[in-house]
């Protein structure tokens, strides 16, 4: 029995109830709201699972975070086209952008590991649904050997298998900016529902709020007899 709970100590799979949140190292998100849930912020290093619909913004509450790196940030197999000059005009140096294609998910998996293992790399982002819990724990230890980290972009039709992440959350559009729910965190028992209000960071996004002019047919009939 010993043996057996000294094997998956080694691998990581014990969470002790005396381990607190402050053992893990953090970095912030560049949101303040998004760092009080998150205990201070994202992991420093390892493996975040993102579950979204694509385009509600799942990319962008992630930019000032990105725009913090000072290594290079990889993006494996984007869903679009990803715009060097957009991201010149929100402060990101091109330079330490790299967009890697690959043909088929095995590629994919094997560039990522790659890239974080090399030390070159901050952030690595993956868009990809199929995974296997070895293929992430693979990730998980390129991803310590390197410092970085990665992050596993995935639809919300997938996102029926649990993985061995540090970080887990769940997004949906809201009219605010995003809906967050944390379904895993490393080193924290808390499970959070709440939403990151967006506008202050992208007001151009939002349509200001039109004046309420509806009346009643009594208030319309009071008015006009006046």
């Amino acid at each position: 029995m010993n043996d057996l709970i000294d094997l998956l100590q080694r691998q990581q799979l014990i969470w002790h109830g005396n381990e607190q949140v402050s053992d893990v190292e953090r970095v912030s998100t560049g949101i303040e709201q998004f760092d009080e849930y998150l205990n201070g912020g994202l992991p420093k290093h390892g493996v975040i699972d993102i579950q979204a619909s694509q385009g509600i913004g799942e990319v962008r509450v992630l930019l000032p975070y990105l725009k913090q790196q000072t290594g290079l940030t990889v993006f494996i197999n984007p869903p679009g086209c990803v715009s060097g000059h957009g991201l010149f005009h929100l402060g990101f140096d091109t330079a330490l952008i790299l967009v890697i294609n690959p043909k088929n998910e095995l590629d994919a998996l094997w560039s990522a590991e790659q890239c974080l293992k090399s030390g070159a790399c901050s952030s690595v982002l993956l868009w990809q649904d199929r995974f296997a819990i070895h293929q992430i724990k693979r990730l998980q230890l390129a991803a310590e050997q390197g410092g970085a980290l990665q992050f596993v972009m995935r639809s919300e039709a997938s996102s029926h298998l649990s993985l061995p992440v540090s970080l887990c959350l769940q997004l949906a559009a809201h009219r605010e900016g995003l809906e967050v729910v944390i379904n895993k965190q490393k080193g924290s028992w808390s499970k959070a529902r709440f939403v990151v209000t967006l506008k202050s960071y992208w007001p151009e996004l939002y349509q200001p709020a039109k004046e309420d002019k509806v009346i009643s047919l009594l208030e319309h009939r009071q008015q006009v007899s006046i």
